[in-house]
Formats: C-alpha cells, sequence, structure tokens
C-alpha cells in the first residue's frame, strides 16, 4: 500500500478530503493517506512540500506559484477551489483606524513570508495605490499569533479569510474593514515532483475520489448544518459561503491561465518575473 501525506488548512474548504477519508475511499484502492492540519496556512505547506514532510498540498495559487518560482521542486496539478477567497482585511476591537485607507503606514501581520496573508496584503496595497516597498509586516506564525497580535497592538491589521474569521468579528475580537477577494482561483492541488515521477497512478487515483466528491458536495443532505456545528459558523454565513464556492470540476489546469494569474503577480509585485508556466504544472 502506498503511503501519501496531504496538507491543507483546517477549515470548511477542505471538508471533502475528510468525507473521503471517513469513507475509507483511498485505503479502498489501495493508497495509505494521511491528512495533516496546516493552521499556519500556505507558507508552513510550501515549506513542509519542499522538505518532504507532506507530498500533496491543498494550497493557495499565488503561494504556491511563488514557492515554485523560487525553487520548490513541486508541480500544480489542477485547481481545488476555481471561485475567489474573499480575504477579510481585520483591525483589533479598540484599533483607532476606522477605513481601509487609514492603514496605508499601518502594520500588517502576516503568518510568515510567502503565505497568502504576506502576498494578499501586497494585493491589497497595490489595489489602494499605496506603496508596497513601505509595507511594514510582523510575522505572527497563524491565526491565532494575528488575534494576539491585534489585540496586543504589536501590529495594526491582519488579513485571512472571510468566513474563518467571522466568528471574530461577531464576537467583537476583530473589527472588519473592508474585504480584498484574490483576482484568481484561490486554491490548486500541488504535488512533489519525486511523487509525481514515481506514483502518477496513484495520484490520478486520489484525485478521482476527491472530485467525485466535491462535484456533489453541495448536494449532500444538510452539509450546511454539519460545517456550521464542525466550523463553529453562524449557519446564514456557511450557507453565503456555499453560494460563493465553486471546487475545480475536474478539467485539466491551462498554461493560459497560470500565464494570466503570473502577470498579474508581476504587476502586483508579488514576483519580480514570470516563468514558462510549464515549470509549474503537470497535467496527468
Amino acid at each position: 500500500m502506498l503511503n501519501l501525506k496531504v496538507g491543507g488548512v483546517p477549515e470548511h474548504f477542505n471538508y471533502p478530503w475528510y468525507i473521503t477519508l471517513k469513507n475509507k475511499e483511498y485505503t479502498q484502492n489501495g493508497i495509505n493517506l494521511r491528512w495533516q492540519d496546516f493552521p499556519g496556512g500556505t507558507g508552513a505547506m510550501c515549506k513542509s512540500l519542499r522538505e518532504g514532510e507532506i507530498d500533496i498540498a491543498i494550497v493557495l495559487t499565488e503561494g504556491i506559484i511563488k514557492d515554485i518560482i523560487d525553487g520548490n521542486p513541486s508541480k500544480i496539478i489542477q485547481t481545488f477551489v476555481k471561485s475567489p477567497l474573499i480575504w477579510g482585511i481585520h483591525v483589533g476591537a479598540k484599533s483607532k483606524f476606522k477605513t481601509i485607507d487609514d492603514l496605508e503606514n499601518a502594520t500588517v501581520a502576516i503568518s510568515r513570508y510567502g503565505s497568502g496573508s504576506h502576498l494578499m496584503a501586497i494585493v491589497n496595497a497595490y489595489n489602494n495605490g499605496w506603496d508596497i516597498d513601505k509595507l511594514k509586516f510582523k510575522v505572527v506564525k497563524n491565526l491565532q499569533g494575528g488575534i494576539d497580535a491585534l489585540t496586543n497592538g504589536d501590529a495594526d491589521y491582519f488579513m485571512w479569510e472571510h468566513f474563518t474569521t467571522k466568528p471574530l468579528v461577531d464576537n467583537g475580537t476583530f473589527r472588519r474593514l473592508g474585504d480584498c477577494p484574490t483576482p484568481w482561483p484561490c486554491f490548486v492541488v500541488a504535488i512533489r515532483d519525486e511523487v509525481l515521477e514515481k506514483n502518477p497512478e496513484e495520484i490520478k487515483t486520489v484525485l478521482n475520489i476527491i472530485n467525485n466528491c466535491t462535484k456533489d458536495f453541495k448536494k449532500i443532505v444538510d452539509i450546511d448544518k454539519t460545517l456550521s456545528v464542525r466550523y463553529e459558523q453562524q449557519l446564514e454565513d456557511i450557507q453565503e459561503w456555499l453560494s460563493i464556492t465553486e471546487w475545480n470540476d475536474g478539467k485539466p489546469i491551462t498554461k493560459n491561465l497560470l500565464t494570466r494569474i503570473q502577470n498579474k503577480m508581476v504587476g502586483f509585485n508579488v514576483i519580480s518575473e514570470k516563468i514558462n508556466s510549464d515549470r509549474l504544472i503537470k497535467n496527468l
């Protein structure tokens, strides 16, 4: 039996992995798939891919593109969630800042460099016409680190997925000043080159299983109630999230899409130059 480790954020996007693992669908196909939560997000997953600690990552598109350009020996094999990710822009409950414009010279908390919270802070700065070179960052590791930094005044604002942080807005830990959607599909599946070369058929099996689950995910009876309880979210928030979230439809990722994303990332100063998109993807 082939052992594979897959990593992802402990958020509602990845519940289809929980379902397929619970149903032992991988084991039935000769694959011992193990899931690892990454509360630190994309930067932590990219590091684990590089170091061979995980084989597969469900990772933010912008983060893995930048990391592959920077030398991560992995490939993107498909989109996982093709709709944008909505990044909430948060300040602490007692913050003096009232609008996004007030944040131009403020310190932004990020989970780590190269993470979504880092790269999307750059995108947000670009969208608002700020000088990106003057952005000030405070590394906080994860969502709890962001809560601590904003509460203690170690940082001024923090960007994290809108619905994951909604309970913190509801309970008064954070105030949300606005949102910044990703200008591209938000999550992709990335796999280490070594695993792709040695086990292409097993990887295809994994993809078929997860794509089959996400295809009908919204039709699962009471899925909104299940997600609401599991992720401690208001039912209406989960229903809104389900209404705007689209998973991969089984189609391969195209070079044209990745070239367009890279063009935007260059424009946002997230990467300094683009590479041939063939170096980023592997279609099985």
